[in-house]
């Protein structure tokens, strides 16, 4: 059954330059992910200001990630019964109101109400951008619009750390919030001026939209719930926490009931029949194991710097920032490469291998690592990325009707950030489970009857000893180093061993883009029904 546009509407275009549309809805995005990763470095600082343990103060990014992840697959919908662009400037407003109000806030309790309601208007800003763009360009250049839009995406939490950290350290933690004030206000003007709803869009909200209350309990409580539980998870040691076991027997069964419950609604708050498509299925798991790679190094590497080496935040942030350079570079090259006959699944494939290739170069890591090296590898580790990102948010729209680029655009996003947070949790319990093992391992080799072990002692204990310490004391902080050096050895090993098991799983996705269809482009942006 072929399913599109109305043919009155099969040649719309914007009224005005969809190079300038594409820029006013990248600024909001630009804020909203910096923001997301600002706030990290500033946490300790955070919890001195407002008199609250470090762990208290996490909830400060548990807040904001809970809101957000509540928000995404709902958004399309929300597009539709508000309209997008109604939608769209809500959710710029709420996130700049609230910016301002977390920058006021004098106490924990306030600061945590206000980042809930900035993940609120966080959450809605990505899928209806891309759904924005996604009606703004016609087929062939929606790469190219992808391209520009995904700058902002990759490259804000490249440069967020050292940003954070040059603010906290020369002014306070007040202004990584106030600072999207006036980005806000630019991006409310310009959106008013120059972004429009199709006319489909109109006339399906003119239709009439009821209300699934349902669907929207089911959603706003097991995605909660579930996105507690890979937030908290590690910090409570998983399944031995009850609070922890808990949440996750209450959001396993609720969000299968709402799937179940959505596949058969008439208006589903999230359309989830639209994974019987074959590109948007494929592309949605695609999506998702993006989320876990992105996320996943942009969390391993700074933890690497200031755990094994003892960078500070703002030195792991200059190692890390100089990769956002390369990616303003290939994005756009990815874009034109995508405007050309070059099949979007041979680029995605590329991308994988690649990038499976870059991972495994990152098992060379040591503790003498010299910070020009660590630079250069995670310069070359992001080249790949644009290879996948573009592509499949290009594919993604691939035999869907254009009136649901809404909800197209809410399903993806909420699976790649869904991904992420999977893959941090997973990757932080297998990352601490690794460095107790090897400590263990390595521990076991650490006593007199091994030659080298008892080698090594002696030298340390006849360095303390011509400091002028006694041979007792001499003795301890002579264990105490060589303890400091196998957490050291074991640490490394870990982050090894995490790099490579990651490569390994991205160069298993590599045939995966095949399952895909190729985007026709033509005159006319209207695609043939999903099988």
């Amino acid at each position: 059954m072929a399913l599109s546009a109305p043919p009155q509407y099969r040649n719309w275009k914007p009224a005005h330059n969809p190079w300038i549309v594409a820029l006013t809805v990248t600024l909001a995005t630009f804020m909203e992910v910096l923001d997301s990763s600002i706030a990290n470095v500033a946490l300790n600082k955070i919890a001195g200001s407002v008199g609250a343990t470090y762990e208290e103060a996490t909830w400060v990014l548990t807040s904001y990630l809970v809101s957000a992840a509540i928000i995404l697959p709902i958004s399309g919908w929300l597009s539709t019964v508000l309209g997008r662009k109604r939608f769209y400037m809500l959710c710029v407003f709420l996130f700049t109101a609230s910016s301002f109000l977390c920058g006021i806030a004098p106490s924990l309790p306030i600061l945590i109400f206000a980042r809930i309601l900035q993940g609120a208007g966080g959450g809605g800003l990505q899928p209806s951008e891309q759904a924005i763009l996604a009606d703004t360009f016609p087929i062939e250049k929606r790469g190219q619009a992808f391209a520009m839009y995904g700058m902002a995406v990759v490259v804000a939490p490249a440069i967020g750390p050292t940003l954070g950290g040059w603010i906290t350290d020369n002014f306070n933690w007040h202004w990584i919030f106030f600072i999207n004030i006036p980005i806000g206000i630019l991006s409310l003007f310009l959106t008013s001026r120059l972004v429009e709803d199709p006319p489909w869009l109109k006339e399906e909200k003119k239709s009439g939209i009821r209300v699934d209350y349902i669907g929207l309990g089911l959603i706003v409580i097991g995605l909660g719930c579930l996105q507690m539980v890979l937030d908290k998870g590690q910090e409570d040691d998983w399944f031995s926490s009850h609070f922890i076991t808990t949440l996750f027997c209450l959001a396993v069964p609720i969000l299968v009931a709402f799937f179940i419950w959505e596949w058969y609604h008439d208006n589903p708050i999230v359309d989830v029949r639209l994974l019987n498509n074959r590109n948007f299925g494929t592309a949605v798991f695609l999506s998702f194991t993006l989320g876990m790679v992105l996320f996943g190094t942009t969390v391993l590497i700074p933890q690497f710097l200031q755990s094994s080496l003892g960078y500070t935040a703002e030195r792991a942030g200059m190692a890390l920032s100089p990769a956002g350079m390369v990616l303003v570079v290939m994005m756009p090259v990815v874009g034109m490469l995508l405007s050309t006959k070059i099949d979007p699944r041979l680029l995605v494939t590329i991308g994988f291998l690649g990038t499976a290739a870059t991972l495994h170069m990152m098992t060379i890591i040591n503790l003498q690592i010299p910070f020009q090296t660590m630079m250069r590898l995670r310069m070359i580790q992001v080249i790949f990325m644009p290879f996948i990102f573009i592509p499949i948010s290009t594919l993604n729209y691939v035999g869907v009707p254009r009136e649901k680029s809404n909800q197209i655009s809410g399903m993806s996003n909420f699976a790649r950030n869904l991904g992420g947070s999977i893959g941090t949790s997973l990757l932080a319990t297998y990352l601490s489970r690794e460095n107790q093992s090897n400590i263990h391992n390595m521990a076991s080799h650490t006593d007199l009857s091994n030659p080298n072990f008892k080698r090594m002692m002696d030298g340390l204990v006849s360095m303390f000893m011509g400091q002028g310490f006694d041979a007792v004391t001499a003795s301890k902080k002579a264990l105490a180093m060589m303890y400091q050096m196998v957490e050291g050895q074991a640490g490394v090993i870990s982050f090894m061993n995490v790099f490579w098991l990651m490569s390994l799983v991205v160069a298993c996705l590599a045939p995966l883009p095949w399952i895909m269809r190729r985007a026709k482009a033509g005159p006319k942006p209207v695609l043939d029904a999903a099988h």
